[in-house]
């Protein structure tokens, strides 16, 4: 197997409900922050979810406490999904949520409490749309990418 084989083979699926699950999850938190708004707690807050952004990174969507979550009490009550996604643009996505909460988390700790909700909205929407229609926008950024990468000869 070539090292280039190995690069582009695409690693074992995961169930797609389990990032739609917890994205539902995020989205509520993200929600949370919003409300508490610029202030101390809104920022610590935006620091946990930052925190399982960067989980998502390292370990995958899957590696995630709401990926855990998934795992343990909505997977055994659901039927084996009928197919199986690429691990891949899931985890890009949770970068993607790592970025964007990451710039609220360092503005606040700099002392711009108002980038707090800020960044917690603009999570959110995200968060929300992956959660109620399925629409993950870090995975169609990260098919984007790969179009661009490698367009069809």
């Amino acid at each position: 197997m070539t090292r280039e084989t190995t690069r582009t083979q695409a690693p074992a699926g995961i169930d797609p409900r389990g990032p739609r699950v917890g994205a539902g999850i995020t989205a509520l938190l993200l929600a949370v922050v919003v409300l508490l708004g610029a202030t101390t707690a809104g920022l610590v807050l935006l620091a946990v979810v930052a925190a399982g952004f960067l989980l998502g990174v390292v370990r995958g969507a899957q590696g995630t406490v709401q990926g855990w979550l998934f795992k343990a009490l909505v997977r055994p009550r659901l039927a084996p999904p009928a197919e199986l996604e690429d691990p891949r643009p899931p985890r890009f996505a949770q970068l993607v949520g790592l970025v964007v909460t990451g710039v609220g988390v360092v503005l606040g700790l700099a002392g711009v409490l108002a980038a707090v909700p800020w960044a917690a909205g603009l999570a959110f929407v995200a968060a929300a749309l992956n959660a109620v229609v399925g629409l993950c926008l870090g995975c169609e950024l990260y098919l984007l990418g790969a179009r661009l990468r490698h367009p069809a000869r």
